[in-house]
């Protein structure tokens, strides 16, 4: 299929949202054939209830936004249904982390899965052979290397190469990430610029798919026999009350625990054998090394002895000095310079070298 596709052919992955929408002027301007693409993949169609309360980029309004903007820009616009691949890989993962007691990133996951993945294959088959997405970060081609490489945006405080460490080499060459080079607040001037109605539209927050951003009430609806009451526990086995259900808490959790003690207390751990939250003082949050599996390497192909590298153990989190060492399969030991706060299984550790994403995997353990 690659031999087939036209090199200056471009699908951007629209979501109605300002950042693609520029994405898809600018690649215009540069003189690609743009083709606009926005995912279907939740929830049913005619489901009121849901768009009611739902404004993301999932949503039907969503998608009335992306073809306006393609309308005006005059590309050709398509919606193409991922709604089964959607269901498998993110809503399916993410109630199952939960019920094993982590904490999911379901943004990684779509890019892996769905966005470079499902989105890219429909792109080759429109014989387009880049798909565009407006995320801030960028993906340069190393001679030296022979490899792609993943940046972080120039906007410091917009980057998002964390959620991108996924990506594989081929998925890689047939990426563009236009708004790599620029701010946030050169994005929404552009969008004013080019008449956009999108230009002042406010960023999501929320999971694209949980309405309301209330996570607990879509597990109730949708994983309802896998939680159950158990204990809180302190790091010496006393039981200090009983927890509504192991997915309602994650490790660094404060807020809503209905606990009293003389000092704070904080879910440290989440014990699934005894469907049990451990719960500690802030000190007992901190961890010296963890174990990251299914790694990803972008910048090298693999990994053979112990490599220096800074670490984010989640989105927007600071960097830290680490050192990691391969371990069978796909799996690596993180030793941190100085003990971190939190690491939590189910998310995503993110290995870097001053600006250029090394690998990352998800976080199975910490000791």
């Amino acid at each position: 299929m690659d031999g087939m596709t036209r090199k200056d052919r471009v699908v951007v992955a629209m979501s109605g949202g300002v950042d693609s929408s520029v994405t898809a002027a600018l690649l215009l301007e540069q003189g690609y054939e743009v083709i606009g693409m926005t995912m279907q993949i939740w929830p049913r169609e005619g489901d009121a209830a849901w768009e009611e309360g739902h404004r993301t980029c999932c949503s039907l309004s969503a998608v009335d936004d992306a073809r306006r903007v393609a309308d005006k820009l005059g590309i050709p616009f398509y919606v193409t249904n991922l709604r089964a691949v959607f269901q498998e890989r993110i809503i399916d993962y993410f109630t199952a982390e939960y019920a094993r007691g982590r904490t999911p990133n379901p943004c990684v996951a779509c890019n892996h899965y769905i966005k470079f993945d499902a989105l890219l294959d429909r792109a080759l088959a429109l014989d387009a052979h880049y798909l565009a997405t407006g995320h801030y970060a960028r993906v340069e081609y190393d001679p030296e290397r022979g490899r792609y490489l993943i940046r972080k945006g120039r906007d410091g405080h917009k980057d998002q190469s964390y959620v991108l460490y996924g990506l594989t080499q081929k998925q890689l060459s047939h990426t563009l990430l236009p708004l790599g080079e620029l701010t946030k607040e050169e994005t929404r001037r552009l969008a004013q610029d080019l008449g956009l109605k999108v230009a002042t539209k406010p960023d999501s927050q929320e999971i694209c798919f949980v309405p309301n951003n209330d996570y607990r009430s879509f597990l109730r609806e949708r994983i309802p026999g896998q939680i159950k009451p158990g204990p809180f526990l302190d790091t010496e086995g006393n039981v200090l009350g009983t927890h509504a259900g192991l997915p309602y808490y994650t490790i660094g959790q404060r807020r809503g625990l209905g606990l009293t003690a003389p000092e704070p207390l904080y879910v440290i751990d989440i014990d699934t054998e005894r469907n049990a939250v451990i719960v500690g003082t802030r000190d007992k949050l901190y961890r010296q090394e963890l174990v990251a599996e299914d790694v990803n390497f972008v910048a090298v192909p693999g990994l053979a002895e112990p490599l220096a590298v800074t670490a984010m153990i989640r989105y927007n989190a600071p960097e830290v000095r680490a050192e990691i060492s391969p371990l069978p399969g796909d799996e690596v030991l993180v030793r941190f310079e100085n003990p971190v706060r939190a690491p939590t299984p189910g998310q995503s550790v993110v290995f870097y070298q001053e600006d250029v994403v090394i690998g990352g995997g998800i976080i199975k353990e910490t000791r």
